[in-house]
């Protein structure tokens, strides 16, 4: 048996305040640390032991997977970062309380910014200096590939290629691979994974700091896949997150 955890980071603080982040490098909160620090907990009861780890370039991402692995008593494991784990880039909405551009342009244009399959919401500039081109992190990236705008498509057609390179690379050979990453990163993984609807994904939500497993057979059949934790809990924090850009 084969297992993927996914792992949205904890909180930051832009969630905090309902705000686009996208590519946009802020922290984690006090409460996403706390997140974090339980994900480790509930991952070592569990008895996982991780090969390696994946995550972002995005600070949140890779701080929360470093508190983890210190839960876990695992951070000599190798960690390898990839921008084509970044969440979904916002364009101009980066920055924006959410619920305030949903008083401004309706939930409906908001909800099809957000979750639209295909509608990336307006682009940055090319001069704006939140131009990831602009950003010394991603110095080696091709130029075309960095976006000033997606949508969750594009998202899956950089991310899916990952995937297949790499991670799915390790998880035949490793048996249990931990990627720490973004809500639209992971779903792009997860509606690839569960060949799910264009429809099914736009409402599905992944909540942070809530580990996500993924069971698979010796031949990367997948068996079944379920968050640890309570139900409940979960299914509420999963409403939250679907409610964020509700209008006030």
């Amino acid at each position: 048996m084969k297992k993927l955890v996914l792992l949205r980071h904890g909180q930051s603080t832009w969630n905090k305040e309902n705000r686009f982040t996208g590519w946009t490098d802020v922290p984690l909160s006090a409460q996403g640390i706390e997140e974090a620090v339980k994900a480790g907990k509930q991952l070592k009861e569990e008895g996982f032991r991780f090969k390696i780890a994946y995550t972002s370039y995005l600070s949140r991402a890779i701080k929360t997977l470093w508190l983890v692995l210190e839960e876990m008593d695992q951070m000599y494991i190798p960690v390898l970062k990839n921008w084509r784990l970044n969440e979904k880039h916002y364009g101009e909405l980066q920055g924006l309380n959410k619920a305030e551009t949903a008083e401004k342009y309706g939930d409906e244009q908001v909800l099809l910014w957000r979750r639209s399959f295909d509608v990336p919401p307006k682009p940055l500039a090319e001069d704006d200096p939140r131009n990831p081109a602009k950003d010394p992190r991603f110095a080696d990236v091709d130029p075309k590939d960095l976006p000033l705008t997606e949508s969750l498509k594009e998202v899956i057609e950089r991310m899916i290629p990952y995937w297949e390179s790499d991670i799915k690379v390790s998880l035949e050979k490793h048996n249990e691979i931990l990627v720490a990453a973004h809500g639209n990163s992971l779903r792009a993984l997860v509606m690839h994974l569960k060949q799910m609807s264009e429809e099914a994904i736009i409402a599905f939500n992944i909540p942070t700091g809530i580990p996500y497993v993924f069971e698979f057979d010796d031949n990367m059949q997948l068996q079944k896949d379920y968050f640890i934790g309570d139900p409940e809990e979960i299914k509420k924090l999963m409403d939250q997150v679907a409610k964020q850009a509700s209008k006030k």
